[in-house]
Parts: structure tokens; sequence; C-alpha cells
């Protein structure tokens, strides 16, 4: 049957290929998007053991399964598929990249940090357990992310493991985005050309996407054109996330976002609607997912490949079409 929803089909349609198009109409976005998220929250909850205090892992638990979108472990899972491995291969790192995604919107809330309440639809971590244990629950979920890849990940060859552990460490510290985090704060109620917005958020944001991408497909042992294709897709993604995050920090609702709605304006931040507008904003997203897109086409020929690119292409679509 064709697929139900229609971001689905149009990202994965990549060009003239007959036997691609008809492979791609069938792939249904809207399923394939609910059943990874479900997988991903099951390997969620089974990855925190009995951890004590009690007080630490209920601080764990409570931003790790808070819902979300999981985009993040998805492009993993998604990523892999692509280079020709499984999703229980990449699913110890997938799980691993949501916390240490999560670690850092636990710390991004602290007062010291963006000072928010509201995460998900509903009080942040530090507002339920304190500032301390937020520091260090998320402290915990970072450790954790590298002992999923290291010591969880059975059946992936070492070289692979040592590689992801070298993609994550470099999102999640200095070069990716803690590095981005301190020049976002250090420019608050600065004038910011577009040039250090985008160092921020190709550093804040864009890093861990692109470890994401990266990681799942070194995991399957991608070659280093496809390699490099996917840093082209990732960056592409990482920027119009941002972008659309900005768009929508402006235009919808607490309730809608899940979090304060509003923020960057309070803090005086500059953002892709400041300096450009709402309209080259928007045509701005567009533009790079498109890039992005492109960027994945030769891996896209064929049924089997329309087939194994359709969920990276289809989430591209996803990310600018998002109203939260």
């Amino acid at each position: 049957m064709p697929a139900s929803n229609p971001i689905g089909m149009t990202a994965a349609v990549t060009g003239p290929d007959s036997a691609s198009a008809g492979a791609a109409s069938f792939f249904d976005f809207a399923a394939y998007l609910e059943a990874a998220r479900l997988q991903v929250e099951a390997a969620l909850d089974g990855s925190l053991g009995p951890e004590r205090p009690e007080s630490l892992r209920d601080a764990m638990r409570y931003s790790l399964l808070a819902g979300g979108k999981r985009l993040r472990p998805i492009l993993c899972l998604a990523a892999c598929e692509l280079a020709g491995g499984t999703r229980e291969q990449a699913m110890p790192t997938a799980v691993a990249l949501e916390m240490v995604h999560t670690m850092s919107l636990i710390h991004d809330d602290l007062p010291a940090m963006d000072n928010d309440d509201l995460r998900r639809g509903r009080p942040t971590n530090h507002k339920v357990y304190g500032e301390a244990n937020a520091i260090l629950a998320g402290d915990a979920l970072l450790t954790r992310a590298f002992e999923m890849v290291a010591l969880r990940s059975p059946g992936v060859p070492a070289e692979r493991l040592l590689a992801v552990v070298g993609e994550l460490s470099l999102a999640s510290g200095a070069p990716g985005l803690v590095g981005g985090q301190v020049v976002d704060l250090e420019c608050e109620g600065k004038d910011v050309d577009l040039e250090t917005l985008e160092y921020i958020h190709l550093h804040k944001t864009g890093a861990l996407l692109r470890a994401c991408v990266l990681s799942g497909a070194l995991i399957a042992g991608a070659s280093e054109a496809l390699l490099e294709a996917l840093r082209t897709y990732a960056r592409g993604i990482g920027l119009a996330f941002q972008i659309i995050d900005d768009i929508l920090d402006v235009t919808a609702s607490s309730e809608v976002l899940g979090k304060t709605a509003g923020k960057d304006l309070t803090a005086d931040k500059t953002t892709y609607p400041k300096l450009l507008g709402l309209e080259e904003s928007r045509q701005r997203a567009d533009a790079l997912v498109a890039e992005a897109k492109a960027a994945l086409a030769p891996y896209a020929q064929g049924a089997d490949g329309a087939l194994k690119a359709a969920p990276l292409l289809a989430l591209a679509d996803y990310i600018t079409s998002r109203d939260r």
C-alpha cells in the first residue's frame, strides 16, 4: 500500500530511476518513525540498572525517559542501516547518543546556563531533584554513554567501537557541544554575525547530530566516501534543525513546544530570525535540507538503495516540517 505520510514519500524519491522511485513510494515514514522510537524507548528503559543511591537513579531516569522524538538515536540507526548494518548492532550506541543529549539538556536548563523551568512538558531536572543532583545525574549519563559503546556492544569489531568513542568524545567535549555552549553564553546580549551564530550551532547542536549519523555508519563499516557524504548531510540537517528551533521559539507556544517559548528573546540571544527574518530563515533551512539530501543521492539508487536511504531523506524533511 502507498505510504500514509507524504513526508516519507517525497523525501524518499531521489531521482529518475524508476526502480528507486517505485521502491521508495512504499516507504511509510510515520510507521518507521514510530517503530524505531518504540525500540529506542525500550532500549533506554533497559539501559539503567539499580544505581545507588536511588536519588541518582531516579534523577537519571526522570530525564532520560521523559519522552521526546528520539531523533538522534533514530538517525544513528538509520545511518547504520544505510551502510549495511543492523539496528541491533547500533542500538547501544543509539542509546549512548540519547544519554549524551539528555545530559546536555539537564545542564543547559540549570540556572547558571539557560535557567529554564520546563523541559518536555514538565519541570526540569534541577527543579525536581535540586541543582547538585541534576549536575551529577548529567555526569552519570555522560559516563554511562561511553560504557554503552565500549562494553555493551557485542558483535561489533573493537576498531569500529574505538572510532565511535572518538566521535562521541569530539561531539560531547570542547570541540563540540561544550565549546558551543560556552560561546553561546559569552555572546548573550552582544551583536553576533551569521558566521559566529553558525559556529555556535554547528558545535552546540550540530556536533551531536553529526556524531549520530557518523557513529551509525562507522558501526557498519562504512566507506570513507559514504562517511564524507554523511558529514555533508549532518551539517545540513544540523543547521536546519537549529534554524527551525529558533523559528519555533518565536512562533509556537510553551504548551506546543514542551519548553519555555521566547527564552532566546528574553536572554537577548542572537537567532536566525533576529539576523535574517522569519522568511529568509525558513528559506535557508529548506536550502540546507536540500543540500543534505543531495549528498545522499548517490546512495539512494536502485530499489535497495532507495529503501535504505529513505529514512535519512525523510528525517531531513521532517526537521523543517516539525512544529515542536
